[in-house]
């Protein structure tokens, strides 16, 4: 007799739920929405980056790959030292690879590296998910501005260095009257 109920209670809950509507988001149609600092892809800031190779040596995946040579720049005052610095030659992540853990960003001291929202690029082969450090930089202007602090705080930092990078101008900010 217990087995006749069971399928009772089973056909049950079948029937109540074909007359309710369905819940399911039809990707392509609808996008759906995502939260303000969600992650999808790692974006480069590449004027940020330092190639101090913090981010390659604590990634658990070793999925990130730099490059990097020394120029030597004149002195700024004469009879000073010629200062030398790291220039960035190659800066790749291998999303194949990537766990979407965090920790390169976290650990960045210079904030090159940002979370960027964008999920959507998926490739038809693994090896095109190696994205360059000019792919990289096209993520940038997909990352939202950190939240601001107050009211009448100026515009983030970060936002002013890549459209003066990009040469861009940026538009005064509004103000209320």
């Amino acid at each position: 007799m217990s087995f006749g109920r069971g399928l009772l209670t089973g056909l049950k809950v079948t029937l109540t739920n074909l007359t309710r509507r369905s819940v399911t988001a039809h990707y392509p149609d609808a996008l759906p929405e995502l939260p303000p600092r969600s992650r999808g892809v790692i974006a480069l800031m590449e004027e940020n980056c330092t190639v101090c190779m913090l981010c390659a040596r604590e990634c658990p995946a070793w999925c990130i790959y730099i490059d990097s040579h020394k120029e030597t720049a004149p002195p700024a005052a004469p009879g000073g030292r010629e200062r030398s610095r790291n220039m960035l030659d190659q800066f790749d992540i291998d999303f194949s690879l990537c766990m979407y853990c965090g920790i390169c960003i976290e650990v960045c001291p210079f904030d090159a590296l940002h979370w960027s929202p964008e999920f959507e690029y998926a490739e038809t082969d693994i090896h095109d998910l190696t994205h360059d450090k000019s792919r990289l930089q096209e993520w940038m202007w997909t990352v939202p501005p950190p939240p601001a602090l107050d009211a009448s705080a100026p515009p983030p930092k970060e936002i002013a260095n890549a459209e003066k990078a990009a040469g861009r101008q940026t538009p005064p900010p509004e103000r209320e009257q």
